[in-house]
């Protein structure tokens, strides 16, 4: 049976280091797994593509190492992998947030499509979902449609995709259908103001529901 992946828990960080400097704890899985990291290592040599794409990750963030900020990380990289043409997929309630990421990745020379999540207007109620289930009982309500979303900036030839507030679940679904790689600018949480790691950060105080379970 193989071991839990534990890594929040660790405290040794030995795989920060170089190989052999620090003992690994119990269940790391570097020295239990290393036929299947040695694959995915070699995979990194055998890709160019792949590798190409590491390196410059590894670039963006030395480059801009708690200096530069998410939405200049993105264009950085994008400019690392020769991704001209982005493309934002957005929530229809983070519509001036898509206007202002428009606006400096053209002002930056990029060339952008934006799509909103409400595309195609389907009503929810055709997918099964009952009157009761909704946002607003009584109304029509749209879907949220990624797919829609995805294949529209494939058909736009969109070069890197950029996430901006879509819905948990509906944001899985993007990843899963985009034809280009994606990245996140906004993670969307109403509650905290689009800053889910204040829920994080309280859950010894204003937010202990997230650790007991209690009801909102």
């Amino acid at each position: 049976m193989k071991s839990q992946l534990r890594c929040p828990i660790c405290g040794v960080r030995a795989c920060t280091k170089e190989p052999g400097k620090k003992k690994s704890p119990a269940f790391c899985p570097m020295p239990t797994q290393t036929e299947k990291l040695a694959a995915v290592e070699q995979k990194y040599f055998e890709d160019a593509e792949l590798r190409k794409w590491a390196c410059e990750s590894a670039r963006t963030e030395s480059a801009g190492y708690c200096k530069a900020t998410r939405i200049e990380e993105i264009m950085d990289f994008a400019r690392r992998i020769g991704a001209t043409k982005l493309g934002i997929a957005h929530c229809v309630g983070l519509i001036e947030e898509a206007r202002l990421a428009s606006e400096i990745f053209a002002a930056n020379g990029f060339e952008v499509e934006a799509i909103c999540c409400k595309v195609g207007s389907i009503d929810k109620e055709k997918l099964g979902l009952r009157d009761e289930e909704k946002v607003r009982p009584g109304q029509f309500e749209a879907l949220c449609n990624p797919v829609a979303q995805a294949a529209l900036l494939a058909e736009a030839g969109t070069q890197l995709n950029v996430v901006v507030g879509l819905c948990v679940g509906h944001d899985s679904l993007f990843f899963m259908h985009s034809r280009a790689p994606v990245t996140v600018l906004v993670a969307k949480d109403r509650v905290t103001g689009h800053n889910p790691v204040a829920a994080l950060y309280t859950s010894h105080s204003y937010y202990q529901r997230v650790k007991t379970g209690q009801p909102r």
